[in-house]
């Protein structure tokens, strides 16, 4: 079997079908969880791109300060592969719970001091060395929370609805988002220095949450099969580059069309209204806000949609829409109108990034086996990371060299690297896929005729 879990032992049919009885505590404190890593990480781009050009760098020249600080948002993006790689080793090695934890610790820690640093009138360049190594910090736990999560949920998850509950994981992922900017919204009042500090120090306050509700859920089910039959893989990175590298490059690829195009339309977009003035803080923060609401709702919905007709076609119609948008969501934004400016955050995000972002956990998990789907999962998907972390940086410079049109061709040019990885993708939960769990969902109901259930 190609898209569910690939040949499971006779005993563990029965509850890859139903799902574990945790299932849902499961993927609720995944989502959880997730919610805080993305206040803490996504947290930081909103405030590069609003405040830390002037608290951390120069304010001679206002385009430096905004490219020092897109590269400083940048630098946690390209460490990530590696708290991926660190992440997936532990958890196809001692399994994903502790990960779970451990990367959730490391964060808020990071986070935490990220609120109470120096600024550049205070210690001069110190300030933004000190930003750029607590950066690096969140960059590692965040690289290594997205593979323990999913995984956790997948896993746990029955088979007709992988893509429901780890849309409901991904949607932890929105929350966070709408969180942050409520929180940086509410502390505008505040003046320069606490309208950018309070949201990180609150972190403290959801970290002890998450901890104490990740300390609860249980391990997973499949790696759990996998040490009591001794299959743990040794060194799950090499083997999984060695067998599975075409799926590691096309997973790569799939990931870059949405988490680069988040990068351009939401935090290069954000500097984009404040350098432009086409918009005030407030006004793009809510449209922000709102986006973000709907997103939670549209991340889970696409991802059930996926258990209905398939991974792949939802992911041809987010990537054909972003292949499109690139241009539109520009002509939108330069309008200045509140109603353009809401309505260009809420394709950007609830359609286009949501749409793509929905189907991961499920296609990713499902491309991989289990005794090296952290490594291979996590891999791919902490690797595109890399370029969506610089996509602010790049789409600045190509603004300063060629317009707006510039940061729209290359959203565009996202979009049609992810249609052209979707086409190259095999399909994991086909009918073929769908109608050999329907055949073995009825033979349980026949107890008589299937041994596997007696």
């Amino acid at each position: 079997m190609s898209g569910p879990e690939s040949r499971p032992g006779a005993e563990s049919v029965r509850a890859a079908i139903e799902g574990t009885p945790a299932r849902r505590r499961v993927a609720i404190g995944s989502s959880v969880g997730a919610t805080i890593e993305t206040y803490d990480f996504i947290g930081f781009g909103t405030a590069a791109a609003l405040y830390f050009n002037d608290a951390f760098f120069p304010s001679g020249n206002p385009l430096s300060g905004t490219l020092l600080s897109f590269a400083t948002l940048g630098v946690g993006f390209a460490v990530r592969p590696l708290g991926g790689i660190l992440g997936g080793h532990l958890g196809d090695r001692i399994g994903r719970k502790p990960v779970l934890v451990g990367s959730l610790l490391v964060m808020g820690i990071a986070t935490v001091l990220i609120g109470a640093l120096p600024t550049y009138s205070q210690v001069g360049i110190w300030a933004g060395i000190l930003l750029v190594a607590v950066r690096v910090v969140q960059g590692l736990a965040f690289g290594a929370e997205w593979g323990g999560a999913i995984l956790m949920t997948f896993e746990h998850a029955p088979w007709r609805k992988r893509g429901l509950y780890t849309g409901l994981t991904q949607a932890g992922f929105p929350v966070g988002l709408l969180l942050a900017n409520a929180a940086f919204l509410i502390s505008v009042p505040l003046g320069a220095q606490w309208a950018w500090r309070l949201p990180f120090l609150l972190s403290a306050i959801l970290i002890a949450v998450g901890i104490v509700i990740r300390l609860k859920v249980e391990e997973s089910p499949a790696f759990e099969e996998l040490k009591a039959e001794g299959e743990v893989a040794k060194n799950p990175l090499l083997e999984v580059l060695r067998t599975d590298w075409p799926n590691i490059l096309r997973a790569f690829c799939l990931r870059v069309t949405e988490t680069a195009g988040y990068a351009l339309s939401i935090t290069f977009v954000l500097s984009y209204l404040k350098s432009e003035d086409l918009a005030g803080r407030s006004t793009t923060l809510f449209a922000l806000m709102l986006a973000a609401g709907l997103g939670i709702i549209a991340t889970t919905l696409w991802g059930a949609l996926t258990d209905r007709i398939g991974r792949r076609p939802v992911y041809l119609l987010g990537t054909a829409i972003a292949l499109a948008w690139g241009v539109p969501l520009f002509l939108l934004l330069n309008t200045g109108r509140a109603t353009a400016i809401v309505l260009a955050f809420i394709v950007s995000y609830a359609v286009c990034q949501n749409s793509l972002a929905g189907v991961q956990g499920a296609w990713f998990s499902e491309l991989f086996h289990a005794r090296t789907r952290t490594s291979g999962a996590s891999l791919s998907y902490q690797l595109s990371a890399v370029v969506s972390g610089f996509t602010p940086l790049i789409a600045t410079a190509l603004f300063s060299a060629a317009g707006w049109i510039g940061p729209a061709l290359l959203f565009s040019a996202f979009g049609l690297l992810g249609l052209i990885a979707t086409l190259l993708t095999r399909e994991t939960w086909g009918r073929a896929e769908r109608a050999e769990v329907d055949a073995l969902q009825r033979s349980l109901a026949t107890p008589a005729a299937n041994p596997v259930s007696s």
